[in-house]
């Protein structure tokens, strides 16, 4: 721990050298007849950080991802080219406008449209819970219409990316239609993989997987058409129709098993996967009143059709098509699942204040049909009712904002007419004080609770190999998380970003327990004694040679606690990215490195994607020529680590990810476009589904 505050300190101190050294780094906002009116880079406000593209950044990007790349954001982990947007190893909710939205939708913003960033990482009651907030805020085009094209191939693997997206408009009305394409068919793994189990009368058995290969299928399509309303500080209207579907998310591996108190081997054959569409409505009004104020309500839908499967085959080796397996498990569930959200919220402006109130209502109806248990139904419903209350103040260089939420979450299981209900208050409260434009401290309180999803309690038996199953708990609770933040933000010449300290708890947290019942080891899931974690991070951003040369990073060290029903577990573990952009003369040269974060929870530790990826780029007229590799550099490595007295093991996954690849984009615009429209809010409803057992 003292060699970590060392080099936190040791890396500030540089930073601060470096800055002292430099004028203020700075973008143009404004040129009126000769005065160039200049604004830093990066806002500090007291409840999120401003960014504004530089000319450079907009000139050099042909979308929205490629945008948000190109602003080297200190704290995020941004890959146009895997299409993903983290921070410290979580989600981040993407917002257009206020409006929640996808990444795809970020891909097919015009750069030219983004005014402003806004990044948000202690978002406000009516986010929801979202750990952070990419809200992008666009303004009106010059143009009436636009096309965007983007295709990504591998030039050694079947995989790629591909979409399509135009915007017309008529008046005071857009219409939009899009679509995109991901490819990944027989990409080759390989799964390492020991595992001891241990019976509650001592003894022991250790078996070692040795693989023999495998692949993995994962393409997936959307397509989306919408249409918008607008009149200026009056009305705005949106109504949205998507449809996304997995063509197959597949699995397979092949490996041989040795045991410890055997001398035989055993075949393994271990398939897994799921494949389904997801049709999608989304509604949106918004009316402006005098005095300030304004009216948003929003109601989205979505509805799932699929499957999911695993097949679990082991034989003796030598393997023999005659013989009778020693396990032949298959699993495979068939759901229609619905999802149905209502929001309605209030907000009240006054000059250094402002009054947030809302109300949401959210359902899932899940139908689930086991046909290896001879078309047996099963059905679950969910309701989740929230209400919350907001007020936001300013105090000369002090910004207060208190506010509290309470949920009532209800589900009930028709077969067995068993369920439960909880009333959950979510209180949140910040205090930030700006020394001035450039320096600001902030401490922030939030909560939020989660539900048990349908595979945590689900009850139907799932048998996982020879002797492991999973069976969901119906007596769950809602569980509750709490986090406190520090954090001090600075802008410095050349260098800006953020420094902190973050204390989390979930004293009920919902995780596996293993146990054994007879001779079969069941998974099921608790409402545990709570996971607790302390974090520091640091997340500079250093303008090397200005509007050329620019690094950012984000690093952290997280030292965890989690308490179940008979065990205790500790992980300490540090994590984070770099990234590194050379831009001039319309190339982009971009490196970035990734150690995912260690997560415990309950039992297990689990890892994310390892990656590093180099990529150049050439910007002429409206086209982008580009070309890159991913994993140029070590192995990729996504696995887990289980803690269990009863069944210690781990396992490592590994894909054949150093893939060079070729990308073409293209912008076309014409004519006078209308401005998109505005969400202040968004409410989510994503149809639950099944897990098929896998191991």
């Amino acid at each position: 721990m003292k060699t970590i505050l060392t080099s936190i300190l040791a890396i500030s101190c540089t930073v601060c050298s470096m800055a002292q050294q430099e004028a203020t780094d700075s973008i143009k906002a404004k040129e009126l007849e000769g005065i160039i009116v200049e604004a830093p880079k990066v806002i500090r406000k007291a409840d999120m950080d401003v960014y504004h593209p530089s000319k450079s950044a907009i000139e050099n990007s042909k979308n929205g991802m490629q945008l948000l790349n190109n602003l080297m954001i200190p704290s995020l982990n941004v890959s146009d080219a895997l299409g993903s947007i983290q921070a410290a190893g979580q989600s981040v909710q993407v917002r257009i406008n206020g409006r929640e939205s996808t990444i795809n939708q970020v891909r097919a913003l015009l750069p030219e449209t983004i005014k402003r960033v806004e990044w948000i990482d202690n978002p406000g009651l009516r986010y929801g819970g979202a750990n952070y907030v990419l809200n992008f805020i666009v303004t009106n085009p010059s143009v009436g219409g636009s096309l965007m094209t983007t295709a990504r191939q591998a030039l050694n693997q079947s995989w790629g990316f591909y979409m399509a997206d135009a915007k017309f408009n008529t008046g005071r009305s857009q219409w939009e239609v899009g679509a995109n394409y991901k490819l990944t068919n027989k990409l080759k793994t390989h799964r390492d993989y020991t595992e001891t189990f241990t019976s509650p009368d001592g003894t022991s058995v250790t078996r070692n997987e040795t693989s023999r290969g495998g692949v993995m299928d994962n393409s997936f399509g959307n397509a989306w058409v919408s249409y918008n309303y607008i009149k200026p500080d009056t009305t705005v209207l949106m109504v949205e129709l998507g449809l996304s579907h997995k063509f197959n998310d597949k699995f397979l591996y092949n490996g041989l098993i040795s045991l410890s108190n055997s001398s035989e081997s055993i075949n393994l054959t271990d398939v897994h996967g799921d494949k389904g569409s997801t049709p999608t409505l989304s509604l949106y009004w918004q009316q402006n009143f005098r005095n300030r104020q304004m009216l948003i309500l929003n109601f989205n839908s979505s509805f799932y059709f699929g499957r999911s499967y695993s097949d679990y085959v082991e034989r003796r080796e030598p393997y023999e098509p005659s013989a009778i397996p020693i396990a032949d498990i298959h699993t495979n569930i068939k759901d229609k699942n619905q999802a149905y959200a209502f929001e309605a919220d209030y907000i009240k402006n006054w000059k250094n204040s402002r009054f947030t109130a809302g109300a949401s209502y959210t359902a899932n109806r899940n139908r689930s049909m086991y046909e290896n248990l001879a078309n047996q139904v099963f059905h679950q419903r969910q309701d989740r009712v929230y209400f919350f209350a907001e007020y936001f103040h300013r105090f000369g260089k002090w910004t207060a904002t208190a506010g509290m939420g309470v949920q009532y979450t209800d589900f009930l299981f028709k077969e067995s007419d068993k369920g439960n209900h909880t009333w959950s208050p979510r209180p949140q409260a910040t205090i930030t004080y700006s020394l001035n434009q450039n320096h600001n401290f902030r401490l922030n309180f939030t909560s939020w609770q989660s539900a048990p999803s349908l595979a945590e309690t689900n009850i139907v038996p799932q048998q996982l190999d020879g002797f492991q199953w999973r069976v969901g708990n119906q007596n769950l609770k809602t569980s509750d998380s709490y986090m406190l933040t520090f954090r001090y933000g600075f802008n410095l010449p050349r260098v800006n970003g953020s420094f902190g300290i973050r204390a989390f708890t979930s004293p009920n947290a919902i995780t596996p327990l293993l146990k054994w019942e007879g001779e079969r080891l069941i998974t099921s899931y608790e409402n545990s004694r709570g996971l607790q974690n302390l974090s520091l991070f640091l997340a500079p951003q250093i303008d090397i040679i200005p509007n050329w040369l620019t690094a950012s990073g984000y690093i952290q060290y997280r030292m965890e606690r989690m308490r179940g029903e008979e065990y205790t577990h500790h992980n300490n573990d540090w994590s984070g990215n770099v990234s590194l952009q050379l831009m001039h003369w319309g190339f982009i040269l971009s490196g970035q490195y990734v150690r995912a974060q260690h997560d415990l929870w309950g039992e297990k530790i689990s890892w994310g994607e390892s990656l590093n990826v180099i990529d150049l780029s050439y910007n002429w007229k409206s086209w982008q020529f580009g070309a890159g590799i991913i994993m140029p550099f070590g192995k990729y490595d996504q696995g887990s680590k289980s803690l269990s007295k009863w069944n210690r093991n781990e396992q490592h996954m590994r894909l054949d990810m150093r893939m060079p690849y070729i990308s073409v984009s293209y912008n076309l615009q014409w004519g006078r476009q209308k401005r998109g429209a505005r969400k202040i809010i968004d409410v989510n409803a994503d149809a639950d589904r099944s897990t098929a057992g896998g191991r």
